[in-house]
């Protein structure tokens, strides 16, 4: 057998071997996540699973798996095996807590095949609507002369939420009190109820509430101000330039999903999400729709994996 021969055969069985099944799906596809039925990445999940089994041609099965702030998902996910049937609807919570834990049993980065994000959602600083700080650098200057007494309640710790004023805390040295609440809703109860002075909120479950006077939002962890509130300003204008925490939810597999399902995927996710209803849900939820190719995803989680790292560093922040 010549030299060209064997040359030719070894690159098409590399390329069979990176091809996708041509008649893929061909049996029902499940979606997994780390968190309760019913919340923001639940419900996510379900539109996108809906609308993405009419062109996929195949059911598609939401399967909850809570526990370790979704990190039991991540898991069974980064282990299943790389054929496109097993995917995992993904918060930006995962870079957070990976950075946090040093007990997360994959590489937070490495083990995914990042298909696409499908929703991007700011956090809101906020305080209650009689509170007598009218702004974020008001706020910042009381935790500087008295380091360690403001309260911010969050979901718990290591969540997100958590994670947000943290970093605030860190980029301005400043101390703030850390009240955990056993998920957002209680953290919002607390605030409401006097038991805190701020808090970091996703822009969907606290956005009617600032509407209605309950709340007053000091700023924006975005880039860019909110098209919600477009009064309020950012972090960055606040003080703390080049600041920015986004949320996210998207999809993922297992590394070493071929390229070509991956892709097929990516183009499912654009095509629900651009769907009428499935949008006007997303964005009554607080989100912004909008895709990113495989390339995006992976650097936004490897960027806020980078910058929760650090702050776990430098604020000696550990949740194990």
């Amino acid at each position: 057998m010549t030299r060209t021969i064997v040359a030719t055969l070894v690159a098409l069985i590399a390329v069979s071997s990176a091809a996708a099944p041509p008649d893929y799906p061909d049996r029902p596809i499940k979606f997994m996540h780390g968190f309760p039925p019913g919340g923001n990445v639940d419900i996510i999940g379900r539109l996108l699973g809906n609308e993405m089994s009419k062109g996929l041609g195949q059911s598609i099965i939401i399967e909850p798996k809570p526990g370790v702030a979704g990190s039991l998902a991540a898991e069974a996910v980064a282990r299943s095996e790389p054929d496109g049937y097993t995917l995992l609807v993904v918060p930006s919570a995962h870079p957070a807590h990976g950075a946090l834990s040093r007990n997360v049993n994959y590489k937070v980065v490495e083990d995914f095949e990042w298909i696409s994000v499908a929703s991007f959602y700011p956090f809101l600083i906020c305080v209650r609507k009689d509170s007598r700080f009218q702004t974020l650098t008001q706020l910042i200057d009381e935790a500087r002369k008295n380091p360690g007494v403001l309260k911010y309640g969050s979901a718990g710790v290591g969540s997100i939420l958590h994670t947000t004023v943290e970093l605030i805390g860190n980029e301005t040295k400043t101390k703030f009190l850390h009240i955990p609440y056993r998920g957002e809703a209680p953290a919002m109860t607390g605030l409401l109820q006097g038991d805190i002075d701020f808090i970091a909120a996703t822009s969907g479950p606290i956005s009617a509430r600032i509407r209605s006077g309950e709340f007053r939002a000091l700023a924006v962890t975005g880039k860019t101000r909110w098209r919600d509130f477009l009064d309020v300003p950012t972090v960055a204008e606040e003080g703390i330039p080049g600041f920015e925490v986004i949320s996210w939810t998207g999809l993922a597999g297992p590394a070493k999903l071929p390229r070509p399902i991956v892709d097929k995927l990516n183009a499912e996710v654009r095509r629900a999400i651009s769907v009428p209803d499935v949008k006007n849900k997303l964005e009554s939820m607080g989100g912004d729709p909008r895709a990113t190719t495989p390339a995006e995803m992976r650097a936004l989680v490897a960027s806020q994996f980078a910058t929760w790292t650090r702050l776990a560093k430098e604020a000696n922040i550990s949740i194990d």
